[in-house]
């Protein structure tokens, strides 16, 4: 009787996954579509590969993520800032080759994330192994063929990094495309905060390990841009966790919280001057620009706003767990779906 009730809860509990997953592929697909519909009349055969991407990589990025969120809403969002973020969107500027191998990179982390540990301790380790040998198969597969889907000359350079706090201002430019938009910056700092006091080595090691092949010239005919999508995944999850972390923090932990309110205050506060300082061009020809500083300005108030009302939520004692949610939930569904409509705009 016990091992039936026990099978029964079991089942219960994937069927409840299953419907949760089903219901973020809806999701995932109808903002694909929302997005890039309006760019469909240009659109070439293989350019439909575009969607199909944004949904392969924020579905595999929101499996990845159950790892270690339990939130249904913080995966959610996790997998739309991967497979909806500025660095997918900005690939559509090469074969769609490239963001299909972007959109793979999380499904290859799963055996990794999920394999047993009890018998085999270091199993996970070189089962991490398999993302960066399909990226380096897949250029050297394609150099072999003839095939040239990005660059080798791509790599991450100093002035790039403007796209990690301006990713609309930096698409007026010819950076590479990172970070998470603005609102979700906040929830980044509080996921950093928890890997780095957790102390999950795991994840730096692979985290610095892409980072430095992003950095570094060509190495055996890989793009270095593709070694970004490594720690872009890696930052999306600490989002998420980002996310249920403010939603779930108490009274000590009131101190990280405060130190994001001033991180998006000051954010904010920098694109205003600087909007200020474009806008002051002789015949306005910092105008785009300044615009682009002005619309991340208030995304960054936005976002300021949702962590001062938790930080206060916090400071009351008062939970209300799926209050924090929507509150900041809601300041980054706005965020993402007005800011990658800008980068769409821009990129097709």
């Amino acid at each position: 009787m016990t091992v039936k009730i026990q099978s029964s809860a079991v089942g219960k509990i994937w069927l409840k996954k299953i419907i949760r997953l089903a219901i973020a592929l809806v999701i995932y697909l109808t903002f694909a579509f929302s997005l890039y519909s309006p760019h469909f009349r240009s659109f070439e055969r293989t350019d439909y590969l575009i969607v199909f991407n944004g949904i392969l990589a924020s579905s595999g990025c929101y499996i990845l993520s159950s790892r270690w969120i339990s939130s249904f809403w913080a995966k959610l969002f996790t997998g739309s800032l991967y497979g909806f973020g500025p660095f997918m969107i900005g690939l559509v500027k090469f074969h769609p080759a490239v963001g299909m191998l972007a959109g793979l990179i999380p499904w290859a982390f799963l055996p990794a994330a999920f394999c047993p540990i009890k018998r085999w301790k270091f199993l996970p380790w070189l089962l991490s192994v398999i993302p960066f040998l399909m990226i380096v198969t897949f250029f050297n597969l394609a150099a072999w063929l003839g095939f040239f889907p990005a660059s080798i000359q791509y790599r991450l350079q100093a002035s790039d990094l403007i796209s990690l706090f301006a990713p609309v201002v930096a698409s007026n430019t010819d950076s590479i495309l990172m970070g998470f938009y603005h609102v979700p910056v906040g929830a980044l700092v509080i996921g950093v905060s928890m890997l780095l006091i957790s102390r999950r080595w795991g994840i730096m090691i692979i985290f610095i390990l892409g980072l430095i092949g992003a950095v570094v010239p060509s190495i055996i005919n890989i793009s270095p841009l593709l070694w970004l999508t490594i720690p872009s995944l890696c930052l999306a999850v600490l989002v998420g966790e980002g996310i249920q972390g403010l939603a779930r923090a108490g009274f000590s932990d009131r101190r990280w919280v405060f130190l994001t309110m001033v991180i998006m205050g000051l954010l904010a506060m920098s694109a205003l001057f600087f909007a200020t300082t474009y806008f002051q061009e002789f015949a306005g020809l910092g105008d785009k620009y300044a615009k682009a500083l002005v619309q991340a300005a208030k995304m960054y108030i936005l976002g300021a706003v949702s962590v001062t009302i938790i930080f206060f939520m916090i400071r009351a004692r008062v939970r209300l767990y799926w209050l924090r949610l929507a509150v900041l939930c809601s300041a980054m569904a706005i965020d993402i779906y007005l800011s990658s409509q800008l980068l769409v705009d821009k990129t097709l």
